[in-house]
Formats: C-alpha cells, sequence, structure tokens
C-alpha cells in the first residue's frame, strides 16, 4: 500500500474509465490482500456520493477534515498490521475500510442528529455504541441517511429532506422510515447501512429496493445512542446487499451493553431443526395472503410459495388474525405515547416544526391515559402467552415483506391508510419480542422488487441467517473473512499482552472460538509492568488506588463452554479478575499478583503492550 498523505490533501474525481460496480462487505474486505487500493475506492466512493447531492438519500455527509481522519486511521491501521497478512488484518478490524451510512436518528460523535426535523438538530456528544463498534472495527463512516421524522413512518416520504423513490421506480417510494439508508445500498453508494426497526423500518424499505434487511431480536443490538422511537420496541437494523453481509454486520454490533436499560443479549441457535422423523421445516404462512395484484405481487407471492418444497421447507397455512390484533396496538393503542415522550416539548413549543402527518400520529397519545396503558400491557401479556404456542406448530413464519408497492400519489391521497397497510406483516413482530430477515423474493412482471420476510422467535436471528443464505442460493457456508451472529453464550475476557491480536499467544483464543469484541482503553486506575523471565515476554497489570493510567486492552468474547481450558493455560503470576474499562464497565481480564512486579520494569507510559514492544523494536534497530 503506498502512502496516504498526498491523495488526503485534496478530493478528486475518479480517475477516467472508473467503473463504479457496487462493492458488499466481502469485496471490500478483499482488496488490501489482493492489492486492490482501498484508499482510491473510498475516494471514488466519496465523489460519487458528493454527485448524489443535493438527493432524497442523504440529509448530511461526513465533512472533509473528519473524513480525512478516518482515511488517515484506515492507512495507519493497515501500516501496522501489514498488507501481507489479511487474516490477522480482519481479526483485529473485520470492517476495516468499509463504508457504511446511519440512519439520522442515530448519533455519530461530533455531526447533528435531526430525526428529519430541523428544529430538532443537535450535535451528538458520542457515538451510538452500534457505530461506535462499527468504527472500533475499522468502518468508514460516509454519511447520515432520510428518514420519515422521528422514524414515524413506513412510507419514507414524511421528511423535510425530501422523498427518496425506490431504486427500481421513481413513481413509487423507497418505503421507511428508513429510506435513506435503504436507497444508499442499493444504490450501491455504500456496502451496508445502519437502520431502525420499530414496525417494520428494516424491513419494508429493504423489499422495496431489493435488499437484504437485518431486524434482530429486540435487544440483541445495544440502542444506546439511538433516539427512541418507542423504546421498548426499537431495533438497530441493518440493511445490506446479501445476507452474509448483513450477518456480519450483526456480528459486529451485536452484544450486550450497561449503556443501554433494555440490552438483553441471548446468542440462540445455529439453525432451525424441523420436528422429530421430518426432513422439512415448517414454515408458517398466511392461509390467505393480503397481497395487491395491481403491482403484480400477488403472482410474485405464489412464485415464492412454490419455491419452498425445492428447499426442504413445508408451507403450513396459519390464520394471521391474531398476529394482526396485536400490529393493531402498535399505533391503536398507547404505544405512540412511547413517541410522544421523546418530543413532547417540541411539539407543544413548535408544532409547526413537524410533519402534519407525523404530528397527527403522535398527537394521539395526548387522549391516551395511564389506565389505557395497563390495559395494553395486560393485553399484549396475553397474546404474548397464547402466541408462543405458535412455535410449536411451525418453525418459522414467511409473510410478504409489504402487501403493496405504493406510488407517490397513492400515499398522497391516503398517508396514514397506506402507511397502515405497508404494517400488516410487520408491526406485530417487536411487540412480540421475535426475530426477523427481510430478503428479496424476486421481482415483478413489470420489474419491481418483491420482498418475504422470514420471523423467528426470540434469539433465532443466527437461524435466519442460516435460511435466508439458503433461500437467496448461497448455501449454507459462510464466506471467508466474513463473521457469523453468535450462537453459543460468551465470556467477555480482556487482554492486555501477550495474547492480543497477532501477538504470540492469540491462538490460545481464536481456537477456543473467541471473537474480538473491541479494542479499547481501562479506566485510569491501571499500571502496565514488564514481568522478567516469562517466554513469550508477558507483561503485568495492577490495579492502584493513586497514579493510575489508561491502558490499551482488547475484549474478546470467549465461548463459556471453553474458559476452563482457557483458565488451565494461564501461568502464576497471572489470573483473571475484573478489570474496569473507560466506559465504566467492568469484564473479567489478567490481572497480576503484586509480588511478581517487585523487580518488573515499569513501562505504564508507553500506554499499552503493543507501544512497549514497538518501542523496544525502534531501541534496537
Amino acid at each position: 500500500m503506498t502512502d496516504a498523505t498526498p491523495a488526503l490533501a485534496s478530493f478528486h474525481a475518479p480517475s477516467p474509465g472508473t467503473a463504479a460496480q457496487p462493492l458488499g462487505v466481502a469485496d471490500w474486505l478483499r482488496l488490501p490482500g489482493s492489492g486492490g487500493d482501498v484508499l482510491q475506492q473510498l475516494l471514488d466512493l466519496r465523489q460519487r456520493v458528493e454527485a448524489s447531492m443535493p438527493g432524497h438519500a442523504w440529509i448530511h455527509i461526513c465533512p472533509p477534515e473528519p473524513w480525512r481522519a478516518q482515511l488517515a486511521t484506515l492507512m495507519q491501521r493497515l501500516r501496522e498490521a501489514g498488507d501481507s497478512d489479511p487474516a490477522m488484518l480482519h481479526q483485529r478490524y473485520p470492517l476495516l475500510g468499509v463504508p457504511f451510512a446511519v440512519k439520522d436518528n442515530i448519533d455519530v460523535a461530533g455531526a447533528p442528529t435531526t430525526a428529519a426535523c430541523p428544529a430538532f438538530s443537535h450535535v451528538a456528544q458520542r457515538s451510538a455504541t452500534a457505530v461506535q463498534r462499527l468504527l472500533d472495527a475499522g468502518a468508514v463512516w460516509v454519511g447520515k441517511t432520510n428518514l420519515d421524522q422521528f422514524a414515524t413512518g413506513l412510507v419514507g416520504t414524511r421528511s423535510p429532506y425530501g422523498r427518496p423513490a425506490s431504486v427500481a421506480d421513481a413513481t413509487r417510494i423507497s418505503g421507511g422510515s428508513s429510506s435513506g439508508s435503504a436507497i444508499a445500498v442499493a444504490s450501491g453508494l455504500v456496502a451496508f447501512a445502519l437502520g431502525t426497526d420499530t414496525a417494520g423500518s428494516g424491513r419494508v424499505p429493504a423489499g422495496f429496493n431489493g435488499l437484504v434487511g437485518l431486524k434482530p431480536t429486540p435487544g440483541r443490538v445495544s440502542t444506546a445512542g439511538v433516539l427512541p422511537a418507542c423504546r421498548t420496541l426499537d431495533c438497530v437494523s441493518i440493511f445490506a446487499r446479501d445476507v452474509a453481509d448483513a450477518a456480519h454486520v450483526l456480528a459486529v454490533i451485536e452484544g450486550p451493553d450497561a449503556a443501554d436499560a433494555y440490552s438483553h443479549f441471548v446468542p440462540g441457535p445455529a439453525r432451525l431443526a424441523p420436528p422429530a422423523g421430518s426432513a422439512a421445516l415448517r414454515v408458517g404462512v398466511p392461509t390467505q395472503a393480503v397481497v395487491d395484484a395491481s403491482c403484480g405481487y400477488d403472482a410474485a407471492w405464489q412464485q415464492a410459495l412454490q419455491r419452498l418444497p425445492a428447499q426442504a421447507l413445508q408451507a403450513v397455512p396459519l390464520d394471521f388474525a391474531p398476529l394482526h390484533a396485536v400490529a393493531a396496538l402498535l399505533y391503536e393503542g398507547p404505544w405512540v405515547a412511547e413517541r410522544h415522550a421523546v418530543v413532547q416539548q417540541l411539539l407543544q413549543e413548535q408544532p409547526e416544526a413537524f410533519d402534519p402527518t407525523v404530528a397527527r400520529v403522535i398527537s394521539r397519545a395526548v387522549g391516551m391515559s395511564a389506565t389505557d396503558t395497563f390495559k395494553a400491557q395486560y393485553r399484549l401479556r396475553e397474546m404474548q402467552a397464547r402466541l408462543a404456542t405458535i412455535w410449536q406448530q411451525v418453525d418459522v413464519l414467511m409473510v410478504p415483506t409489504a402487501p403493496l408497492h405504493p406510488t407517490f400519489e397513492q400515499v398522497d391521497a391516503d398517508p396514514v391508510g397506506v402507511n397502515s397497510q405497508l404494517g400488516l406483516y410487520t408491526n406485530f413482530v417487536n411487540l412480540l419480542g421475535w426475530s426477523a430477515l427481510a430478503v428479496p423474493g424476486g421481482r415483478t412482471a413489470t420489474g419491481l422488487p418483491f420482498g418475504v420476510t422470514f420471523i423467528g422467535p426470540a434469539a433465532a436471528d443466527a437461524a435466519l441467517v442460516e435460511l435466508g443464505r439458503q433461500w437467496c442460493g448461497a448455501g449454507t457456508a459462510q464466506p471467508a473473512a466474513l463473521l457469523s451472529p453468535a450462537v453459543t453464550p460468551t465470556l467477555p475476557v480482556a487482554v492486555v499482552g501477550a495474547h492480543l491480536s497477532g501477538l504470540p499467544l492469540n491462538g490460545q483464543l481464536t481456537e477456543r472460538g473467541a471473537r474480538l469484541l473491541q479494542a479499547t482503553r481501562t479506566a485510569p486506575h491501571y499500571r502496565l509492568y514488564a514481568l522478567p523471565g516469562t517466554q513469550p515476554p508477558k507483561p503485568g497489570l495492577q490495579r492502584v488506588a493513586e497514579g493510575g493510567a489508561s491502558l490499551t486492552v482488547e475484549v474478546w468474547a470467549m465461548p463459556i463452554e471453553a474458559v476452563g481450558s482457557f483458565l488451565a493455560l494461564i501461568p502464576p503470576p497471572l489470573g483473571l479478575g475484573s478489570i474496569q474499562l473507560e466506559d465504566g464497565s467492568h469484564v473479567h481480564g489478567f490481572l497480576c499478583e503484586a509480588h511478581a512486579l517487585v523487580n518488573a520494569t515499569d513501562i505504564t507510559h508507553h500506554g499499552g503492550w503493543r507501544a512497549y514492544l514497538k518501542h523496544l523494536q525502534q531501541s534496537s534497530s
């Protein structure tokens, strides 16, 4: 890789003849190992994004200074890791150089968050947990994308920043609320994008633009730093060009987060299992699916049903009326008050700042009482218990992602009614705590994308990914360098020395299936020492009452079943204890017995073991 300094000095137009071929996550990750110029690809991509402005997909793109800073960090990481070892590179930075977009109700530090309401705009002080995990993994943030204002809508038309259209038909809506995120991916401007999903906002736009929309189980991905729509239901969702890419991103951003009171991470099964004595998974489908004939969705749905037997999937007709009854609670019940809680003051003081339809929807909360809320909660609990038995009848559900693909004219004529129709097969999922994966389901006779969504119980995310790859014809083997969502319980373990990625003992982690969660720092309460006579060389970390510093560490997710064998390898005077990280959370990690530090060299001022090793190398050269 050549020195990046000249290229960072200014942005330039793509070279004549440069092909603007859409690159997925796996494509971007292959570039360093193949000798591809990641920097040039990013600069060309930046020009294409700028050329799309003003457009309806973007609200804000990364300004020049932070963009240059991201590229400089990328080049530094490439130089540190070395282009000759892509496996180690991807281990440390599983999204190194991969460009992504963020829905503008998700915070990116230093960038404005508008939620498609200029009067609400404010500069975020820190990034949302999901965004920070992407940045720590080496991903490159390109910009913030358009949405239905305050994530209230499934249409993508309720924004002062424009009304994105489907990439397949300029007369038809993009779907919302994550409209811009879907368009940014479908247009080939980024490899993936984050959206949010409360009622289907991470699925409907995927269906309308021929994409994969992965909606995790509520709580699997942190929503810290996400402006709530309905805080008890919200999910961070992922738009990607294929299932493997979406799964890789989920593997990076999933996991518990102390900053999110609704965080609830449960890995779940690797695949769905058919009942005993059967070779086919039971796929619950609506007895009489509601799909629009005028746009060709009726024929496309029938074709999707006909594909099931060839993939060892057995259609089981189900009455969806109970599911639709749950869905009605979302906007007809008191959950709309969750939206009101976020914008109450602004709505009172500046009602003109709101999209009229958004204001109309949210204002329904004013007439609701605490009694209404509790009655609805009781009703939902009853329905949750009743509908949990559905998984005894079927192994997974398959539905049309949306029953129709409206034109802008249809939405303008009936904005609330059309929006309600779009949520027919999406609104109930988060209320029930379930997982979902929207995938392409073919095209209509007129070329419109048609999508289907597989819905599973809570924690079935990894299993849906496996099924989605099968459905899309990719088999079940994950491509090289791409991760899969976790399927076994893990224990976060902080390592500070020879177990760091690329160092001699890192194999003790990887051979047990451990996965790098983040490169971070400790709280400023520690000192680091070079232990004498250790082979390979190792440091000792000690917590101190005074004079401590913040030191670099890596946190790895160790499968619980492998923790015992890992502990058996740790020699004295080292052991696992509790380490406080810079965000205040605690994880298990390597600490050293005090007696072993008496004759050890204090290397705290280097900031970490890797920096100390670099110092030794420079001193000896």
